[in-house]
């Protein structure tokens, strides 16, 4: 009898085409499948909480498959932590009820975008921070961060596709923090659209930098025009942290 596996799935995307299978480049959803298939000795497709863009990290994407291997599920992610390159660890694996579906549950989701705002940039940070060398105004961000708070419709803030007519999501929080020359934007919502935390990181950058003023952002949200928003921030400053499921599974 088989069984549905959840695994929670922490990588560094910069070698990789992103989270979804792609024709001309390595993705977290092939190593997945190629690893689980040979591990489990038979065909395995995952499917993704999260399709996460080329560059961008994670430490809590969640994906599920369905296997019909006696190996006990909470092995599984010993068992790949072993096969998998070392920019790919599996955090968890277990059981789940068969109808569970990790992108059409109700979810809280967590992101971190992290901008290096120093005079140089640190090579250590190159691949998981944007580099800014402007000094940013992190008070009038985090005033401008409030206006964002809520349920809104954030056309404004996505990159159009036609085949998500709704736009309408709900963030919970967002805070905006300083610790040296790491400034790190946390958000957490029940969904995100396309590039959505990284446009709204990047209208925040543009509110550090004093190119739009915090209370600008409430006009920006109702205009439903994406050229009113910031740019879309490079994808290696976004980090998945975690995604949370309120129902048992």
């Amino acid at each position: 009898m088989g069984k549905r596996v959840k695994l929670t799935v922490a990588y560094d995307g910069t070698n990789y085409c992103g989270w979804q299978i792609q024709p001309n480049g390595i993705t977290i959803e092939s190593e997945l499948n190629r690893h689980l298939s040979e591990l489990l000795q038979e065909e395995i497709h995952v499917i993704g909480a999260s399709r996460t863009d080329a560059g961008v990290h994670a430490l809590g994407n969640v994906a599920v498959f369905d296997t019909s291997a006696r190996m006990p599920a909470e092995k599984i992610s010993y068992a790949m932590n072993t096969r998998l390159p070392a920019d790919i660890r599996i955090q968890d694996s277990c059981e789940v009820r068969s109808d569970f579906h990790p992108r059409f549950c109700e979810t809280v989701k967590t992101y971190e975008y992290k901008i290096c705002n120093r005079r140089f940039p640190n090579p250590c940070e190159r691949l998981y921070s944007l580099f800014y060398y402007w000094d940013l105004d992190v008070e009038k961000m985090r005033q401008a961060a409030v206006y964002l708070v809520g349920e809104h419709d954030f056309t404004s803030f996505c990159t159009n596709r036609p085949e998500v007519p709704n736009r309408v999501r709900t963030i919970y929080s967002l805070d905006v923090e300083k610790s040296g020359d790491m400034i790190t934007i946390r958000v957490r919502g029940n969904g995100f659209l396309y590039n959505m935390v990284r446009i709204i990181s990047g209208t925040l950058l543009r509110v550090g930098n004093g190119m739009i003023q915090p209370e600008e952002i409430s006009g920006i949200l109702a205009a439903k025009d994406r050229k009113r928003a910031g740019e879309t921030a490079r994808p290696e400053g976004l980090t998945l942290v975690r995604i949370e499921y309120p129902e048992e599974v």
